[in-house]
């Protein structure tokens, strides 16, 4: 099964025995995936990282934060979002980066996407202030919408606690 099959089929399982097979039939392709040289490859690599729930993949998200391409770059912050819903320690291990890609990242689209998966991470001071600062300043009104919303959502888990 390629790569690309196992990410559509992925969704389907709701038995995580069927699921970790998947993963282990997987495995060396999506490793290699996520060293091509074509950027395509990479993002399918880092997007199968969340599909198929594999939390022991996490340090190639790292490196996929980093990714020349934006595209590859989206796959991991989508992947990193869809991880972090059940385990919130996967954004607080790359806020720095976060804050980064939120702040910086020329690709407007990256910006949103790192903004996003913030709202699964702990409310830090640090990640309100640049929502913060990014719903009242960001050039890209799309950017301040989810940042704005994305704050709102963090402000409100810290009252919570």
């Amino acid at each position: 099964m390629s790569l690309a099959d196992a990410v559509a089929r992925a969704p389907e399982l709701t038995d995580e025995r069927a699921l970790a097979d998947l993963r282990r039939s997987v495995d060396d392709d999506l490793e290699a995936a996520a060293r091509s040289s074509d950027y395509r490859e990479r993002a399918l690599a880092y997007r199968a990282i969340g599909q198929l729930r594999f939390n022991q993949k996490t340090e190639l998200l790292r490196r996929g934060l980093e990714d020349e391409s934006p595209a590859a770059r989206g796959s991991a912050l989508l992947s990193l979002e869809l991880l972090s819903r059940a385990h919130p320690g996967v954004v607080n291990a790359v806020r720095g980066t976060l804050h980064a890609l939120a702040n910086e990242d020329p690709n407007p689209a990256v910006q949103r996407l790192a903004v996003l998966a913030l709202k699964n991470g702990s409310p830090q001071q640090d990640t309100l202030t640049l929502l913060a600062h990014l719903a009242a300043e960001a050039d890209d009104r799309n950017l301040q919408a989810s940042a704005n919303t994305v704050h709102a959502a963090l402000r409100k888990k810290a009252a919570a606690r």
